[in-house]
Order: structure tokens, then sequence, then C-alpha cells
């Protein structure tokens, strides 16, 4: 049996997903809440799933005003992609009061209606470049991949880092 494009792409993003959910799984349940001393912006997990979850919201907007054949502003009202670095910024602060718990519902759920935007899509609409004006030069795979397979490969990799630094923390 051959896979469609979309297929895989399905597969993957959710293979990645849950890899993500079954790391944090992985820590003892009074772990997984703690933060780690880092220079870096993502202190803890929910840090990491709230990042993921805004990306999921910017993307549905952009689809949304796309598909009602407006040319979304990207990747946020006020900002341009040069300065991700701020957005991102803004998006860690906003978050800080979510609690773990909670910041997994939202995710799970956001994680969800993206799978069913990418469902209801074929081959040609998905990575047919130009296919959609509001996708401008590129396809919706650039899109769709980039907020979830391709994020979720990252979030791992941070998650990994967050979760080696508070196994390695010492408990009274």
């Amino acid at each position: 049996m051959e896979y469609t494009k979309q297929q895989i792409l399905l597969t993957n993003t959710q293979k990645s997903f849950d890899e993500l959910l079954i790391l944090i799984d992985s820590l003892p349940p009074k772990k997984r809440n703690l933060s780690i001393e880092t220079i870096e912006r993502d202190k803890n997990f929910r840090d990491v799933l709230m990042h993921l979850y805004e990306w999921h919201a910017m993307l549905e907007r952009w689809y949304r005003e796309g598909m009602d054949g407006d040319i979304p502003e990207m990747p946020a009202p006020g900002f341009k992609w040069r300065y991700l670095y701020q957005l991102n910024m803004q998006i860690w602060q906003q978050y800080q009061d979510v609690k773990l718990v909670h910041a997994i519902k939202k995710l799970k759920l956001s994680h969800n209606r993206i799978m069913r935007l990418m469902e209801i899509h074929n081959d040609e609409e998905i990575f047919t470049k130009k296919y959609y004006k509001w996708t401008k030069t590129s396809n919706l795979y650039s899109y769709f991949a980039a907020n979830t397979v391709d994020h979720y490969n990252w979030a791992i990799k941070k998650c990994e880092k967050i979760a080696e630094a508070i196994e390695g923390k010492t408990t009274h």
C-alpha cells in the first residue's frame, strides 16, 4: 500500500507529538513543573508547550484569513519575521501563569485542530507551491510542517535538555 504525502505528514506529525508528550510523562509528576536555570527563554516544559500552542494559534489565524481571501499579517500583527525574538519573548511572558496541566490540555486541543486542517487537504493542495494566494511563493506544507512536526522535533530536543537538567538536580 502506498501512502500519500499527506498521510506521511500526518503520521510523522502525530508520532513527534506523541513522543513529546511521552517524554514529559517520563518524569515523575512532582518534577514535571520544575524550572531549570538557563539563559535560554524556555526554562520548563510549560514554556515549550505554550510556545507551540501559540504558534498553532498563529497558523490557525493565517489559515482562516488566507482561506477567506485575505493576506494574513505574518507572523503576528505588529511583527515582521525579523522580530521573531521579540515575538517569542512576548509569547513566553504571556503564559507565565499557566499551569503545565493546562498547557498540555491547550496544546492537545490545538494539535487536534491543526491535524484536522491537514486532513481536509489533498496532496496537490498541500504540496503545490502558490496553490493558495496567501502562501505566496510557498505551499501549505511549509506552514503545516513548520508549525507541527518540525516544531515538535525542536520541542523534543528542548524538553530533553530540560528533563536532563531536572533529573540531574538533587532533591532534598
